[in-house]
């Protein structure tokens, strides 16, 4: 490999040649920088983020929670890099001075049905190796004085964090390194010719021998970019959140969630402490009519027809329209948010329920109506698509990323 950023003449110009290129500077984009750095030691490497600085979507607008792997299928990606993500976020946060919590998280059933389906998590946690301990109502109640069930799990091993700072401090990571972080450079157009590949944006066009896209809402489009037809959609889900007032910040010793219903595709409601020592309520799952639309009234008309014309969104409506139609009421009303909450937390109020930012999470889905539940990547000559990176990502970037150069070295054009 050619280790120093070269000049070569193309049509009697000078142009640079990076060994790397990054699109995203989110944690997945930033994640994947340094760990190029750090396996190609002396590499050239540029990030590219189209916002004015990193982390400012699905990585910043989470619930900032380092999972334990409890839901994930026995086998997946999903579930072996979380489990390795857990510890690795951890690590990370200790070497790095970042601060982070072990706090626990409590599932909470509360009633017979979701007792059996606990039952269902227990084994699911044997099965990937995550220590837990099963509650009794009266211990719940001793642990967790405001929250009423018949029973939980505790999963000693989740923590909270905040992302924001743990891909903040990996930028700085790579521009120590050598590395270059350019914001506010939206891509527009990818080329791969035989020698490089080349990619233009707000500020101008860039060559790298090798591009890495980590483009979240736009994956799909970006996969277009590079003469790929893309076999899925992303299409936008918008979680709402709301915060307690400062009165309830010590509200629950941890974080508290509802047991999921496995025929729904999200997790539920739940109760969340941040690092910042706010307690935060949410998210739910609602459709998005605009890519970037946090905003519950936000709209796109090209977004909208994109996705209303797109037969695997159909199709999940289709097959979720009650669901759907709950989740825009609840959304729209903020009585109906509240009842899933006191299922578990009686003691709230409409009142308590303040604004906070809403987050988007970037859903693939297939033209036959199959949400992508796992980690999903799209290959050319010379990069590499990061197509599909659902829940736990933020946990989870640093062995996705590991995995991602490994799929790098695989594929690295002969002579690089």
């Amino acid at each position: 490999m050619r280790t120093d950023l070269e000049k070569t003449s193309m049509r009697g110009r000078q142009v640079m040649i990076y060994d790397f290129i990054v699109i995203g500077a989110g944690i997945i984009g930033m994640s994947t920088a340094w760990q190029l750095q750090k396996s190609f030691p002396g590499s050239s490497i540029l990030v590219l983020e189209k916002e004015s600085g990193p982390a400012l979507h699905q990585t910043g607008r989470n619930s900032g929670v380092i999972h334990a792997g409890v839901y994930y299928a026995p086998g997946s990606l999903k579930a072996e890099f979380c489990r390795e993500g857990n510890m690795a976020t951890k690590a990370f946060c200790a070497e790095q001075g970042i601060k982070h919590e072990v706090c626990g998280k409590l599932l909470v059933a509360t009633n017979d049905l979701e007792l059996e389906r606990m039952a269902g998590l227990v084994g699911r946690c044997a099965e990937n190796r995550i220590p837990i301990e099963v509650v009794s109502a009266e211990q719940l109640k001793a642990a967790e004085p405001n929250i009423s069930g018949v029973g939980a799990i505790l999963v000693p091993s989740t923590g909270i964090v905040s992302y924001s700072e743990i891909t903040r401090r990996m930028v700085e990571l790579v521009v120590r390194g050598g590395g270059e972080v350019r914001f506010n450079c939206n891509v527009v157009a990818i080329a791969e010719q035989s020698d490089m590949i080349s990619v233009w944006t707000g500020k101008g066009r860039f060559n790298g021998r090798y591009l890495v896209a980590c483009a979240g809402l736009m994956a799909d489009r970006v996969v277009g970019m590079l003469g790929i037809k893309p076999d899925f959609k992303i299409i936008p889900f918008r979680g709402d959140y709301y915060q307690l007032g400062a009165e309830h910040n010590r509200i629950v010793n941890h974080l508290i969630y509802p047991i999921p219903d496995p025929e729904l595709p999200f997790l539920g409601v739940h109760l969340t402490r941040m690092i910042d020592g706010s307690v935060t309520v949410g998210p739910n799952a609602v459709l998005a009519f605009k890519r970037e639309g946090y905003n519950k009234f936000d709209f796109s008309l090209g977004d909208s027809l994109e996705m209303l014309t797109y037969p695997g969104l159909l199709r999940v409506l289709s097959n979720n329209f009650a669901v759907s139609l709950q989740e825009l009421k609840n959304s729209l009303f903020k009585e109906g948010y509240l009842e899933l909450v006191r299922k578990y937390c009686p003691i709230l109020t409409v009142q308590d329920l303040l604004d906070y930012p809403a987050g988007i999470r970037a859903q693939a889905v297939t033209r036959a109506g199959e949400l992508v539940h796992d980690f999903l990547f799209v290959s050319s000559g010379r990069a590499l698509a990061v197509c599909n990176a659902p829940s736990p990502a933020a946990t989870s970037a640093i062995p996705i990323s590991r995995h991602i150069v490994e799929i790098v070295v695989n594929n690295l054009p002969t002579g690089f």
